[in-house]
């Protein structure tokens, strides 16, 4: 049967010894299928077996033994994918924390308070990283600091204001007391 695989001794002992002490639950499946594989077990058998498609057995089986320069473990293991890049989490949490005390004005921006958007304008003009606003807003998250967002629309104070307040017109001077 073309289906099968042929496992030396040293690569059948090593599968074993991974079902044993397997830490990620898709190797030890893939390491599974591999000796049932050895077995003489179909390939339809194996995929019924572990629950996966007869053509995920098949991927298993070539990948395994087109990487024969691998270690037993590298060669059960995913390859490397692009996709989303990983987090910067560890990395701006120092960053930031260094900076926290500061003043933004001794970093050349114009500003006298951090904020989410100074903190990415940082990140990106002096350490060439691009970094999200959520990352941000997480990483001070994690080092425990407590901001809210600046105003940055400031208001003029409405002409009636005090009677808002529930004081009288004629308490602010703005306005003439009746007379009898």
């Amino acid at each position: 049967m073309d289906d099968l695989i042929k496992l030396s001794y040293r690569e059948r002992s090593e599968l074993e010894r991974m079902l044993t002490e397997a830490i990620d639950a898709r190797q030890c499946k893939r390491a599974q299928a591999l000796l049932l594989l050895d077995e003489e077990t179909s390939v339809s058998e194996t995929a019924e077996l572990l629950h996966v498609s007869r053509q995920t057995v098949y991927n298993w089986r070539i990948r395994f033994a087109s990487r024969q320069l691998l270690e037993t473990g590298d060669r059960l293991g995913d390859a490397p994918r692009s996709g989303r890049p990983a987090t910067a989490s560890e990395i701006i949490d120092e960053l930031l924390e260094e900076i926290l005390e500061t003043d933004p004005r001794t970093w050349g921006y114009r500003s006298t308070v951090w904020t989410a958007d100074l903190f990415q304008q940082y990140l990106s003009d002096y350490f060439a990283m691009t970094v999200g606003r959520r990352s941000v807003h997480y990483a001070l998250d994690r080092l425990d600091v407590l901001w809210k967002r600046p105003r940055h629309t400031l208001q003029r104070r409405a002409a009636f204001w005090r009677q808002a307040k529930g004081a009288s017109n004629a308490a602010s001077g703005g306005g003439h007391a009746p007379s009898c």
